[in-house]
């Protein structure tokens, strides 16, 4: 063999985007695409946070304060990044919210409201990122998804969660068909439990940490870079003939 195996998941001279990059798993997709040699824009709604990711990371990071369900900072984040490096080559649609209610009790317009930013952005973004995406030459997105795309979340009741991120899945599939011989590939990363600030409430009680623990084959959750390995994958040259994928990484929850 004389390619360089290990380099095709380098992103050296590459622009990534990164949506709900304050915190949580979106600050560590940041991470991971930095030192994978990408410049690479942070975008989240607090400023504070992305300018602490950015004084952390050094060179090569330009924040961006945005609002995913805002048309209009949606269309400013393209453009920064596109300022940002001449280039855009990689979109990871990470922010997300969600709301724990039983089906009958949750309000409307809660439940439009996860949809407007678990989806309507995601779409919005990637119809965004098109064109530069095209042009670069290795265009990847990569949709944050979750197993609770793949599964119902009953005991834990979500059922505005569950439907955005069904939607984003299969929107992975469509526009991975639409697009792939357009030069844009897009898939998606379904995380199973994992703690992250949407997360948090679950974790301190006994009775919810037992329920991941027991119904997860390797007996815990996951660790944050436990899903670096796969979204470097999905952004890079690695994965140049993988389209309209959704890649889980859940120790095993939807296996069972």
């Amino acid at each position: 063999m004389s390619e360089d195996v290990l380099g095709s998941f380098r992103l050296d001279g590459r622009v990534a985007l990164v949506t709900g990059a304050s915190s949580g798993l979106g600050a560590r997709f940041a991470r991971v695409l930095h030192q994978a040699g990408a410049t690479v824009v942070v975008a989240a709604r607090r400023a504070e946070r992305l300018e602490t990711l950015a004084s952390e990371l050094g060179d090569r990071v330009h924040p961006v304060v945005a609002d995913v369900s805002v048309d209009a900072d949606c269309e400013r984040m393209i453009t920064e990044a596109l300022s940002a490096g001449g280039r855009l080559d990689v979109l990871v649609n990470n922010a997300g919210i969600g709301h724990n209610a039983p089906a009958e009790d949750e309000p409307i317009d809660t439940f439009r409201e996860v949809i407007d930013v678990n989806l309507n952005a995601v779409f919005r973004l990637c119809q965004l990122a098109f064109e530069p995406l095209a042009a670069s030459g290795h265009g990847s997105i990569v949709n944050v998804a979750s197993v609770l795309g793949l599964v119902a979340s009953t005991p834990i009741k979500q059922a505005s969660y569950c439907a955005s991120k069904g939607a984003v899945v299969n929107l992975t599939r469509e526009l991975g068909c639409q697009w792939g011989r357009k030069g844009v590939r897009v898939n998606a990363l379904a995380p199973g439990w994992f703690r992250s600030e949407m997360t948090q409430m679950m974790w301190g009680d006994e009775t919810t940490t037992d329920f991941v623990n027991r119904n997860t084959p390797l007996g815990r959750e996951g660790a944050a870079h436990e899903l670096d390995g796969a979204l470097l994958f999905l952004a890079s040259d690695a994965s140049t003939y993988v389209i309209g994928q959704t890649i889980v990484v859940d120790g095993g929850w939807t296996a069972r």
